[in-house]
């Protein structure tokens, strides 16, 4: 894994090159390299995973006319590079990173369709003077860019691009406003107006001071009922076990997370059939007062006495408070999924074993694993109630419960199902993922008509996804909703916690459900079958019931998540008091006051569960307070 950067401007300045690339030092810590021309400058820091002998960055063609910064893994490189050989091109390395090269030289931008893995990559074209970026299908590897000062940037992380400081920083008021909605940014928005995320899928290319984007790439959902039961469990069976044996692919030590979910135990079994020795696995849970609050590690104990790995356990205690500044910095724009926290610990744990970790990432958004997956089946007989008995008694009666006092989110859910499930398909989607209350959105922002348009917005944009046409049956619900993760919460949420937290530590994960043949498979399952008798994942369940242990398989999902309520309520109360004081507030007066304090007084007196829109405020005044008053980063 590394971290990349690049400029096209006239006359680029070297000691900028390297400065901004090594504010990406954490992203490959083991080499560094630089082009420069009169036109162009790019920039590389190596993890070095594969080819680690002869791997160096920038790569260059037979006539040094191209060269290529890359970060990622392509798992089918050698095949490629075999038929580009047989095509007469010349290979001076053994790495993929060449092959990326040869195939663009070979197939121009048609050469993404023939790669297999997770990529981000850039290449300059010396003679053309034009520069070719590429993001994964999936969006597991980040890249932004802008323009700017007559310019054009991109890089790994925004905190390279930043390092210019004639750079704006102008906040995007739909971000901000997706960001309260969501707890992160969707879409190609970033907090900065001028900066952009590459979108998963997608092509750029930039000549002659413009640039233009392609999708490459998209998932159709095409279910075939003419298909068995048998065949699909048979189908996505072969093909997983197939991805994970290609991510195994490694020069240095590897391993895997084990939370002890029916995903990650999967990983974990099917490692174990290709592995001639024990198996790496990493677990954690949380101590202190939370201790035991959403712990798999006795699961997780399960499998791995099941397949003698090499086991270790983490015990997180509650020192979020230390984390937030990392967090933020992280990210570079506000970022308010808890799950960075132990992210960031599991990562930190398992990198003093191992260089590179298999995760068991993108199960859920494939198999429908979330308990909104079930909410959203639901939702279509909760529809069918007549309305005077849903608004006039059902709704009134769950809205007035009392939260349970030990953090957990039955009663919440309960609230959010009521909330959303007599709206429209798409609406009611919508409502379980939003953080904020309908009726909080009206007097959260100071500036409410600005920000309650690019509220909806942010809504527009979800419902096009919902809506999307690539969907066939368009009475597939379900599917659209899972289309709808894999768009936005898969590649801007989670996918973006691992690859930031793993990258702190110069971690490389792997995500083999996140193949895109095997998830092209799974696209042709029909939903029913993925929820069968009101079973989230009931197919994968069925086709691993001989690898993992039957409790695993039947407990409930618990989630890779932190104790935030309850640390909100105790060792991070006094920290959110003073961060969102009037007085901090004040600083930028995006935020209505009164909503805010009404939001804390709700969540400390436990009549509502506000922890992610409490954490989103505290993550957002310390970023503020970061990258706007004192405009970091000053790296280097």
């Amino acid at each position: 894994m590394c971290g990349i950067f690049g400029v096209v401007i006239e006359n680029p300045d070297l000691d900028f090159l390297k400065r901004a690339t090594d504010t990406l030092s954490h992203r490959g810590p083991d080499d560094a390299g630089y082009y420069l021309d009169e036109h162009a400058g790019l920039g590389h820091r190596r993890l070095s995973i594969i080819d680690v002998a002869g791997g160096h960055q920038p790569v260059f063609n037979e006539d040094r006319t191209k060269c290529i910064v890359f970060n990622g893994e392509i798992y089918n490189y050698t095949e490629l590079r075999n038929r580009l050989i047989g095509l007469g091109h010349r290979f001076a390395t053994n790495g993929d990173t060449e092959t990326i090269l040869h195939a663009y030289e070979e197939w121009g931008e048609a050469c993404v369709e023939q790669l297999r893995g997770m990529f981000a990559f850039a290449i300059w074209d010396a003679t053309e003077r034009a520069l070719f970026l590429s993001r994964d299908r999936f969006g597991i590897k980040p890249l932004f860019y802008g323009q700017y000062q007559g310019g054009f940037c991109f890089a790994s992380e925004m905190k390279a691009i930043l390092v210019d400081d004639r750079f704006p920083r102008e906040m995007d008021q739909q971000a901000l406003a997706g960001y309260f909605t969501l707890s992160y940014i969707p879409g190609e928005m970033t907090i900065f107006r001028d900066i952009r995320k590459l979108l998963p899928g997608h092509n750029l290319t930039w000549r002659d001071g413009k640039w233009t984007v392609r999708k490459y790439w998209d998932l159709v959902f095409n279910p075939d009922r003419g298909k068995s039961e048998k065949y699909f469990l048979h189908g996505a069976m072969e093909l997983l076990r197939e991805s994970v044996g290609i991510h195994l692919m490694s020069e240095v030590p590897l391993g895997a997370f084990l939370s002890g979910g029916v995903d990650s135990s999967t990983v974990v079994a099917l490692m174990s059939e290709f592995s001639a020795t024990p198996v790496n696995t990493i677990c954690m849970g949380f101590g202190g007062e939370a201790g035991g609050y959403l712990d798999e590690r006795g699961f997780a104990r399960q499998v791995a006495e099941r397949y003698n790995t090499r086991h270790r356990e983490y015990e997180v205690l509650p020192s979020a408070g230390e984390l937030i500044e990392t967090i933020v910095t992280a990210f570079d724009e506000p970022f308010a999924d808890d799950s960075a926290i132990p992210s960031y610990y599991v990562c930190k744990i398992a990198r003093e074993n191992v260089t590179v970790a298999l995760s068991g990432l993108g199960g859920d958004e494939v198999f429908t694993g979330y308990e909104r997956h079930l909410g959203f089946l639901l939702s279509g007989l909760f529809r069918r109630v007549p309305a005077f008995i849903r608004n006039g008694f059902i709704s009134p009666l769950v809205q007035g419960l009392p939260e349970r006092a030990d953090g957990h989110y039955t009663i919440n859910h309960m609230k959010r199902f009521v909330r959303s499930s007599g709206l429209s398909p798409d609406e009611c989607y919508f409502g379980f993922l939003s953080r904020m209350k309908p009726e909080l959105r009206n007097t959260f922002f100071a500036d409410h008509e600005n920000l309650a348009m690019q509220q909806q917005c942010v809504r527009h944009l979800f419902r096009d996804h919902f809506k999307a046409g690539n969907i066939a049956g368009g009475s597939d619900s379900l599917n659209r909703a899972l289309y709808c993760d894999i768009k936005t919460y898969l590649p801007e949420d989670i996918l973006a916690v691992t690859d930031r937290m793993s990258m702190q530590h110069a971690l490389e994960v792997r995500v083999p459900f996140l193949d895109h043949e095997f998830v092209e498979f799974c696209a042709t399952i029909p939903p029913e079958m993925k929820m069968k008798w009101l079973q989230k994942k009931y197919l994968l369940k069925k086709a691993v019931r001989d690898l993992v242990p039957r409790e695993i398989i039947d407990h409930r999902k618990q989630g890779f998540v932190g104790p935030m309520t309850i640390w909100l309520k105790n060792e991070l109360k006094p920290y959110v008091l003073e961060s969102l004081s009037q007085s901090r507030l004040r600083k930028h007066d995006l935020l209505h006051g009164p909503t805010i304090q009404r939001i804390l007084d709700e969540h400390f007196s436990g009549k509502e569960i506000h922890d992610t829109l409490i954490w989103s405020l505290v993550i957002f005044q310390s970023w503020y307070d970061q990258y706007i008053i004192n405009r970091k980063p000053a790296y280097a």
